[in-house]
């Protein structure tokens, strides 16, 4: 690891091996990986997966600003997180099928409710589950999350699939970003002083994962309302 000015540390993106990763890596006060903690669910989340995207596809938003998104998504949960041309929002129905979004799958619910408990965030109960899906060259780019009603709840984010680049900003847009290597089964958790971080994805390299072939899945849990 490599330590920066601000506190946080970095990920050497040389030292991969399961010997020179710790389970729990602290990013900065508020903020930490479980390493590979969603490993032992792993089948069962994608199946569930299945079964929300099979009532909700994947689909490529356009952002308020008319750029159609490279990253797929879809939603469960009570809300779902939305954007078109009208702006960023939090809606009950998918705007696609006028529809309620999917139930969020009790195997999704109590996992994200672990890992915040495990990185300090106690009673953590999400209503919405952004599941956003990666082929090579998708990116995101650095933002917040700050749609969400109240800040004071943390995110939860589970890595599946191919390995991504994680860049982990600090309050400001300019601040320097850490980047941290998010493998299959990791859990990133920010919260408290960390909520407000930015934080993005670098484009997806080429792979091929046994359980996701050529793509990353990334599920998001937040207290939307």
């Amino acid at each position: 690891m490599m330590p920066h000015e601000d506190g946080c540390t970095s990920l050497d993106l040389f030292a991969d091996t399961e010997e020179d990763r710790k389970w729990r890596e602290e990013l900065c006060t508020g903020a930490v990986v479980l390493r590979r903690f969603a490993v032992p669910d792993d089948s069962a989340l994608l199946a569930a997966l299945h079964d929300v995207t099979e009532q909700a596809p994947f689909r490529h938003m356009v952002t308020p600003g008319g750029f159609r998104m490279s990253v797929a998504m879809t939603n469960c949960g009570s809300y779902g997180w939305v954007t078109d041309c009208t702006g960023y929002r939090y809606d009950r129905l998918d705007p696609e099928s006028g529809m309620s979004w999917p139930i969020m799958p009790v195997v999704l619910l109590k996992l994200a409710h672990e890992a915040a408990a495990q990185a300090g965030f106690e009673g953590f109960e999400p209503d919405a589950c952004l599941i956003n899906r990666y082929n090579p060259g998708a990116r995101l780019t650095l933002h917040q999350d700050k749609n969400e009603r109240d800040l004071n709840e943390p995110i939860v984010s589970i890595s599946l699939g191919l390995p991504a680049v994680f860049l982990f900003g600090g309050l400001r847009r300019g601040d320097r970003s850490l980047r941290v290597l998010l493998a299959h089964g990791d859990v990133a958790v920010w919260g408290g002083p960390a909520r407000l971080r930015y934080h993005g994805i670098l484009p997806l390299k080429e792979g091929y994962h046994p359980l996701t072939g050529g793509h990353r899945i990334n599920l998001t849990f937040r207290k939307a309302a």
